[in-house]
């Protein structure tokens, strides 16, 4: 009985040997075959090599999972053209597999609304990057909604494409011109900024040159390395309630040697008395911090916008960076004026 186990146990285990080895045989067969063909790779010799040579191509492997992509765009905006984007995400991000997707879409707005995006191209991923060494080393760069992550390209300095969504104008914000006029600027701007002084006077020239056509809308944003611009701030609006915006602006500006060497309120006190405000009136305006929050929302729609340096505008839906020449300006207004 015990001599009968054992000739089943040997046969057993020859049979499996056999096995094996045709499945030996036959794998290696697959891989030599496909080798040959070009056909592909068995899953032996992916297992086993980390780099594997087929024809005139090179295959390497990773241990990030495959990663889709969503690019968000407009295929009638040259500036919308995410092959730059690609290029870099594509080095960091080898694994990464993109589709682009049309801004005007149902797919596309249904992103857009998800993520209240802001700008094109934008860059939605599925929720394979959170596996990635990628996303573990620059998680802050993404917005999570449900399985989907919103890549930030503005965090790192990819200039913006094209604006789908412009900062919201309230009834706080300092204004010149008419609140009808088909071109609108909104300039984030910082009293203290020597830069956005000399902006003011163009904005101050444009709106004259096209009475009626164009209106500037002012947004506070006083840098922290400026001290005492968040005081100027509060101020233009103090005496923009007296309807002195434009008078008080221009004085500021033009005086900004002189109270920017200073700390505290008083100065800008004195200067609604030069210029016929109600004094005890913007006092307390300035005393109560009325504006504060005012400011603070400011700072918060610059963030939402990766706005960090002033002047910033925007020439209805066009981005304009820094202080730029009269000519430059008058060119994008009337661009927007024929359209």
């Amino acid at each position: 009985m015990a001599h009968d186990v054992t000739k089943r146990t040997i046969k057993n285990l020859s049979a499996l040997t056999i096995v094996l080895a045709g499945m030996f045989a036959g794998s290696l067969f697959v891989d030599i075959a496909q080798l040959v063909t070009g056909s592909g790779f068995s899953r032996y010799a992916v297992k086993t090599h980390d780099i594997l040579v087929a024809g005139e191509k090179t295959w390497v492997a990773y241990d990030d999972p495959k990663t889709s992509l969503k690019v968000v765009t407009d295929s009638s905006c040259a500036e919308c053209d995410p092959s730059e984007a690609l290029i870099w995400l594509r080095r960091v991000l080898p694994t990464v597999e993109a589709v682009s997707v049309e801004s005007d879409s149902d797919d596309g707005k249904a992103l857009i609304d998800r993520f209240d995006i802001m700008t094109l191209p934008a860059f939605v991923f599925s929720s394979d990057i959170a596996q990635t060494d990628f996303y573990s080393q620059a998680s802050s760069l993404f917005r999570k909604n449900g399985g989907l992550f919103l890549f930030d390209m503005g965090k790192i300095g990819l200039a913006p494409g094209k604006y789908i969504k412009l900062p919201e104008i309230n009834d706080q914000d300092r204004m010149i011109g008419q609140k009808d006029a088909p071109v609108k600027i909104i300039v984030f701007s910082d009293f203290q900024c020597s830069f956005c002084g000399t902006f003011h006077q163009e904005l101050v020239d444009a709106v004259a040159a096209h009475a009626g056509d164009v209106a500037v809308v002012f947004k506070e944003l006083p840098l922290a390395i400026h001290k005492q611009a968040g005081n100027a701030a509060e101020a233009s609006l103090c005496a923009a309630e007296q309807g002195k915006s434009s008078e008080y602006a221009d004085y500021l500006f033009k005086r900004q040697a002189e109270w920017s060497k200073l700390s505290g309120t008083q100065r800008f006190k004195e200067y609604a008395w030069r210029l016929g405000l109600d004094g005890r009136r913007f006092a307390a305006c300035l005393e109560d911090g009325r504006y504060k929050s005012k400011l603070d929302a400011d700072a918060i729609e610059a963030e939402r916008f990766n706005i960090s340096g002033v002047p910033a505008a925007f020439v209805n839906g066009v981005f304009i960076d820094g202080a730029v020449k009269m000519d430059d300006m008058e060119r994008v207004i009337e661009a927007e004026l024929k359209k």
